[in-house]
């Protein structure tokens, strides 16, 4: 690390130039080549995916994705008038002979009756494309657009909702620039420099511009969701800023001490650097982590927030230095610089006066305070025990989006069940299946909570295959609502096998609804393993890091409680709607069913970096005083400015996306933004050096055996000022308490 930032240093000119080379050519191939975000959610072994695997083999033009193009008059008319039905039918009759489109069923042909609310003024054509969603060009579905809303005007509204209108969205990224302007204005705050403000926010802008441009390249050959780019934003923008403000605040204490601008980059590369290199490999291997799901809808995701991080540690580490190096001692007050020019030496402490205070205050009851943290962080976390994971609909969508407005025209018209139909696919080989069929939609159509039941169509066999039926079952309540997940399981685990028993008939229920519920179920199912792993995973890092036991099961506790609090605030906000209403939210719903793995493995990289920053130095004041209550009185003090000042910036960063509108985006930010804070002003700057204090020398305790077998991870560098080590303590020399 110390021969990386003293070339780096050195060869600055060449670093800068490589970097805006890179940035410059990578964005203009990448706004040559553009973006294919996509939502993919194929689940092998689900009924949905088993439907549609069905409807491919049987009718690959009808086994695509169901879109709608809804129509609605203006108030007193009736879309029934001749002048308004011979406009809605040239336009559809247009739309079927676009690309990808494999039919149209209009509300005026035969038995479309039903497509036409009972008022007149609102009908809605099927437009069933030959692939789905996800694999459809965006520019065809762009197309299918332009060509329905061209025949908007004189008093007819025409708007399009479904799954593949929906990825035509351009996620927002208006939080970006707002959140650089609060980073900028609390890094002044800190540190009372223009150029100290500068640097981390230019750092962290060349490592995200240099990413997003990879992610965008890289969404060509990987499927990644439609959000990809704005979450890798949000978590790369807080990461970023506040990898490069942990250097330069070791940069700036490097020349209070006296050392020369290079030397003390050569230190805070070797110490600060180190910690950087480790937190941004720990949230890049929880991220990748989310492999072991074997949900492939994630894989995409987490390929992209893993790219935007570790180019934003690798600008830190190589650009940082490099920018530094022509700045030099202006990264500190006009000020500072004059009284260390007339002294040679302004500071051999770091730490903070106020944070002194609050650390005596913490030594003195650390039980009292451990106790409070702890019962704060349990009453936030209670709402999580009663989350629902699903799905949102497009009633969250931003109200001026088409899928919102079509949304809104069809549950006015028709009930808010028809933005997402059950759809009922079987084989019928013979007619006993056939019977079996309809007996199952007879049944379907007396159970609770169903508006309707379609009429079955029956699709003749391709290649020797058994003809399939289908039916669409029309629920009272709106997609994301529990009524249609209780309906869902009703009608698979009960009604259905109960009607078609002894028929031969196996009747799949499947849909984009359905879908989504299998998708829930997926994750939910494999949540605690993957939580158990990334647990883990911190486990023996931390333990291989600080060379204890203590220390890392303190940490892996602490990380489900803060990560169990954040996820409460969600659950209280978007499920229960407190206080919903303040961020703009009009509607209530379930919580994305993949949001608690992927704001897991985030926190779990964030809650490493302050652990690793607030540990490392009460560490190395313990070798150096060998009495608990000082290193942690003194680590503390010297190391909880910056972490809050970091939590600052992340919580305001991530807080900025909350601006955009887009529900999935919110939840991210609503979520990272309180766990960030929580992390580092209630878990880190009480709860854990409160237990670190009552634990006394156990801390720092592991047994000889295991300490021969673990490798021996060096985040404090190899600095001329580390100190000397002290034994390694054995069981005997472990009190339980220091008094």
């Amino acid at each position: 690390m110390r021969k990386l930032a003293r070339w780096s240093f050195s060869h600055r000119r060449i670093v800068v130039a490589a970097w805006l080379i890179a940035v410059v050519g990578l964005t203009v191939i990448h706004s040559a080549a553009g973006s294919d975000y996509r939502d993919s959610f194929k689940l092998s072994g689900t009924d949905s995916s088993d439907a549609q695997a069905l409807l491919q083999a049987s009718s690959p033009g009808t086994s695509g994705d169901v879109d709608h193009i809804v129509v609605a008059a203006e108030a007193g008319k009736s879309i029934r008038e001749p002048a308004v039905k011979a406009e809605v039918t040239a336009m559809l009759k247009e739309v079927e002979g676009l690309p990808h489109v494999g039919s149209v069923a209009s509300p005026y042909a035969a038995g479309g009756a039903d497509q036409i609310s009972e008022d007149g003024r609102i009908a809605y054509a099927t437009v069933t494309f030959d692939e789905q969603a996800n694999d459809l060009p965006t520019g065809a579905i762009e197309k299918v657009i332009d060509t329905a809303q061209a025949s908007a005007g004189n008093g007819l509204d025409v708007q399009l909702g479904g799954q593949a209108i929906g990825q035509t969205h351009k996620p927002s990224t208006g939080g970006t620039a707002i959140g650089f302007l609060a980073a900028a204005i609390v890094l002044f705050l800190v540190f009372g420099s223009f150029f100290a403000m500068l640097m981390p926010l230019l750092t962290a802008g060349f490592g995200l511009g240099a990413g997003i441009a990879v992610i965008g390249l890289l969404s060509h050959a990987i499927t990644m969701a439609s959000f990809s780019s704005e979450l890798s934003l949000l978590i790369g923008l807080g990461v970023g800023v506040d990898y490069a403000l942990f250097i330069v605040t070791r940069f700036r204490q490097g020349l209070l001490r006296g050392l020369s601008p290079e030397d003390a980059v050569v230190d805070a590369l070797d110490t600060s650097g180190r910690a950087v290199m480790f937190a941004g490999i720990t949230v890049c291997i929880a991220l990748l982590g989310m492999f072991a799901l074997g949900v492939s809808f994630l894989y995409g995701v987490a390929i992209a927030a893993s790219v935007v991080v570790s180019l934003t540690v690798v600008a830190a580490l190589t650009l940082l230095p490099a920018l530094l190096g022509f700045i030099g001692p202006r990264i500190l007050g006009r000020r500072t610089r004059r009284e260390l020019a007339a002294k040679g030496v302004l500071s051999e402490s770091d730490e903070s006066p106020a944070w002194s205070r609050w650390a005596g205050l913490l030594q003195r009851r650390p039980a009292l305070f451990a106790a409070g943290a702890a019962v704060f962080l349990i009453v936030v976390a209670i709402p999580f025990l009663s989350i629902r994971l699903g799905s949102s609909d497009e009633g969250n969508d931003p109200s001026g989006t088409t899928t919102r407005q079509a949304y809104d025209l069809l549950a006015e018209g028709f009930g808010p069940g028809f933005n997402g139909p059950l759809l009922l696919v079987a084989q019928v080989p013979d007619k006993a299946a056939e019977a079996g069929f309809e007996s199952a939609l007879t049944a379907a159509e007396k159970t609770a909570d169903v508006a309707a039941v379609t009429p079955a169509t029956v699709i003749p066999g391709r290649d020797g295959r058994p003809a399939v039926a289908t039916a669409n079952v029309i629920p009272e309540g709106s997609p994301q609502d529990a009524s249609t997940t209780d309906l869902l399981h009703q009608l698979r685990d009960q009604t259905i096998p109960d009607a078609t028993a002894g028929s031969g008939a196996r009747v799949l229920v499947g849909g984009q609804t359905a879908v989504f519920e299998d998708f829930s179920n997926v994750l939910a199912g494999k949540l605690p393993l993957f939580i158990g792993v990334v647990v883990l995973l911190s486990f023996l890092l931390l333990m291989a890091v600080f060379r204890s036991l203590v220390v890392p099961l303190m940490a892996s506790a602490m990380n489900l409680l803060s990560a169990g609090a954040a996820f409460g605030v969600i659950t209280a906000i978007f499920q229960w709607g407190w206080g919903a209403s303040l961020l703009g939210i009009d509607r209530t719903g379930p919580i994305e069913a993949f949001l608690p793995v992927m704001v897991f493995a985030i926190l779990f990289g964030l809650s490493m970096d302050y652990e690793v920053f607030l540990v490392s130095r009460i560490y190395e004041e313990w070798r150096k005083r060998g009495d608990n209550r000082e290193a942690v009185v003194h680590g503390l003090s010297a190391t909880a400015r910056t972490i809050t000042a970091a939590a600052a910036i992340m919580v305001l960063v991530f807080g900025a996306f909350i601006l955009g509108g887009e529900r999935v985006i919110m939840l991210f930010g609503v979520g990272l933004a309180t766990a960030v804070l929580l992390d580092a002003v209630v878990v880190r700057s009480v709860l854990v050096p409160a237990l670190m204090l009552l634990a006394g020398r156990s801390n720092w305790w592991l047994p000889a055996w295991l300490d021969r077998i673990i490798p021996h991870l060096n985040v404090e560098g190899s600095s001329e000022h580390a100190p000397e080590p002290t034994p390694r303590l054995t069981p005997k020399d472990t009190p339980v308490t220091e008094s």
